[in-house]
């Protein structure tokens, strides 16, 4: 399955894609959430569907919402392609880079990026994310794939100076308010044949500026979630965003970074693609 939310920010309903077509799945009754997930939900819509073939369609002009209800956190790992390290001067790690995105930077794929007050290095990492199914803590690495509900584009937005040159932890460049662009839909896990094989990539103002393979991960899907569940519990609904290809702003030479009116366009294999444009800070 596909699943989507639509409608007014904040006020979205629940909906599939079904043969390239959207559909409304409110009278379902259950947002896509922690309790959706962890409900066994997945199987559960999979029958009301088919127990309702006249669901209503929902014309494509529609906005789309982020296709996870707020989950309860956002965990993404950092520097895990070699071209990416290399491209930013770092040594690629030994271990994963663990840092957290707040889910309040969550908008819809095709909505605004605000740029920061005071930011002047606002950057795009073209990602590919895991959805959570299940409650996670200490995974056995062959049994992860288990834990996997589905599969979703994300563009973890960075402002490079609150997160490289203001001291502490990278979070403070990565959470601030529309930097977490989710979407256009979640593809459930038996829509993505193989994870570690996708093409991601991203185009600013037309130009492609990244244009990568989940092939070349440092830490592989499975990994990265017993890894990651070492350390926090991950929760249904949870996001893993699994790091960006090399093309990044802070790798150009020299630099290049985001200004009011850009324009950037991502995708990845099986997961849609998303466009966002940016505008200047506003209260």
């Amino acid at each position: 399955m596909k699943l989507i939310r639509f409608g007014e920010a904040g006020k979205e309903k629940t909906g599939v894609i079904i043969n390239d077509k959207r559909y409304d799945t409110s009278a379902f009754g259950e947002d896509y959430n922690e309790q959706f997930f962890e409900t066994d939900g997945l199987n559960r819509l999979s029958v009301f569907i088919k127990e309702n073939d006249n669901l209503p369609q929902v014309n494509d002009d529609t906005r789309l919402g982020s296709p996870i209800g707020r989950p309860s956190k956002i965990v993404c790992i950092g520097l895990n392609y070699v071209d990416h390290a290399k491209e930013t001067n770092a040594t690629p790690p030994v271990e994963p880079v663990i840092f957290m995105k707040s889910t309040t930077a969550i908008v819809g794929p095709n909505d605004n990026i605000m740029i920061p007050k005071d930011s002047v290095k606002t950057d795009w990492e073209v990602e590919l994310a895991i959805v959570i199914g299940k409650k996670a803590s200490y995974v056995d690495e062959a049994e992860a794939m288990d834990y996997v509900a589905g599969y979703v584009l994300h563009n973890d937005v960075s402002e490079r100076e609150f997160q490289i040159e203001r001291s502490g932890t990278w979070d403070k460049g990565k959470g601030c308010d529309t930097f977490a662009p989710i979407g256009p839909f979640v593809a459930t896990s038996d829509e993505i044949k193989d994870p570690g094989n996708l093409r991601l990539w991203l185009k600013l103002n037309g130009e492609t500026v990244q244009d990568g393979t989940t092939a070349n991960f440092i830490f592989d899907i499975p990994f990265l979630i017993a890894y990651t569940s070492k350390f926090m519990t991950l929760l249904p609904g949870d996001i893993i965003s699994t790091g960006t290809p090399a093309g990044v702003g802070l790798g150009m030479k020299p630099p290049v970074y985001l200004k009011p009116g850009d324009v950037i366009e991502l995708g990845i294999d099986g997961l849609g693609t998303s466009t966002q444009k940016l505008v200047a800070y506003k209260k």
